[in-house]
């Protein structure tokens, strides 16, 4: 088991990667569970997979499991699940010591942690993640929040869990479409800061996606530890330097309400494609080498990501697009700021970029062939 450490000043936390830690949920959350009633919120499909496997270690360890189980999909991140799900645990009498345990993806682990910072003005919640996208990237860093009609994760706080288990078997129930868009965050942290391990992504993705054992724990912790370097630098993204996370999101996040946050485009499939957007953007503009673009777009097309927006089929021009960036978290003072590259591994935030010329850019890669 890999053990990576999150810094985060008043609120340190382990996150932990390997293999059958669903099984030994109690024993990893050893001194966290001070009652016998333990509250767990996830969704009907991961519930069918290992429901089971929590109901018999929480019962054997003499803990009564309460289970919230929700809709699958990026639906269940609304007002509605949000306000029902604390009146659940206020029903349960959650006081503000105790841990909410988050078993799923994204959508789960996002709702559960704003439920947990909300109730009571902040309780703890522990993060069991079951994608390989909520493994790597959105079970660490304390970042909650649900979907808005405005938007994606406009409405949020940041509240850290006390603790992460990431289990590597749950990966093994998953779909080759959810691995799919959880390695478009994987393969992030090599573009953002980290050329060696985009190379290591060339070189091993197709047997990591495969299933081998040693890669999959080498991806995920090798993220995770990326990923926690940079929150314990910058936790609430006020230096800028978090917000290089964000890469392929501003182009992905409105590519996702183009298609109305449904399954016709799942969040990591949308980064994927924003990220060969950002580096084809990032080579227009002069920025970085078109070879090196269509690297970051050969690489993402060759492991059965989607690296031509054609294939969407959407119905709209760049500036429809454009419009939907305007609802950007990042938004400020009137000026949305592009995650921007100048090479593989060297992402940086520019506050100069034209939105009309985001706009043409879009409107050619929309003419493009979609192979």
């Amino acid at each position: 088991m890999a053990v990576i450490k999150v810094d985060i000043a008043g609120a340190p936390y382990e996150v932990r990667v390997g293999a059958g830690l669903l099984a030994e949920l109690v024993p990893q959350c050893r001194g966290l569970l001070r009652k016998r009633a333990v509250p767990i919120v996830t969704d009907v499909n991961v519930h069918a997979a290992w429901g089971s496997v929590i109901e018999a270690s929480l019962r054997d360890n003499g803990h009564e499991p309460h289970w919230r189980i929700l809709p699958a999909g990026e639906q269940t991140k609304s007002w509605a699940e949000l306000s029902a799900t604390i009146d659940w645990l206020l029903e349960l009498e959650v006081e503000r010591g105790d841990h909410v345990i988050a078993l799923g993806g994204g959508v789960i682990g996002d709702l559960t942690g704003l439920c947990a910072a909300l109730l009571k003005r902040g309780c703890k919640f522990i993060q069991v993640p079951t994608t390989l996208l909520a493994q790597v990237d959105s079970s660490v860093g304390g970042k909650t929040a649900i979907n808005t009609a405005a938007g994606k994760n406009l409405v949020g706080a940041f509240h850290q869990p006390s603790l992460v288990l990431a289990d590597l078997s749950a990966l093994e129930t998953l779909p080759m479409r959810e691995l799919l868009a959880g390695y478009a965050e994987v393969v992030k942290y090599g573009l953002i800061d980290d050329a060696d391990f985009f190379a290591w992504c060339e070189a091993n993705a197709g047997a990591m996606l495969a299933g081998d054992a040693a890669l999959r724990e080498y991806a995920v912790a090798h993220s995770v530890a990326s990923k926690a370097r940079i929150v314990a630098e910058d936790e609430r993204e006020t230096t800028g330097k978090r917000a290089l996370l964000n890469l392929g999101h501003t182009f992905g996040h409105a590519l996702e309400a183009e298609t109305g946050f449904s399954n016709r485009l799942l969040h990591g499939e949308a980064v994927a494609l924003g990220m060969v957007l950002a580096a084809r953007f990032s080579a227009r503009s002069g920025l970085m080498p078109k070879v090196s673009a269509e690297r970051v777009a050969s690489h993402i097309a060759a492991v059965g990501l989607r690296a031509e927006i054609a294939t969407l089929g959407l119905e709209c021009d760049g500036a429809a697009l454009v419009k939907h960036m305007l609802h950007d978290k990042k938004m400020d003072a009137g000026t949305l700021p592009f995650l921007l590259m100048k090479a593989i591994g060297e992402t940086y935030l520019d506050k100069t970029v034209s939105l009309d010329a985001v706009a043409a850019f879009l409107d050619d890669e929309l003419a493009r062939p979609a192979n």
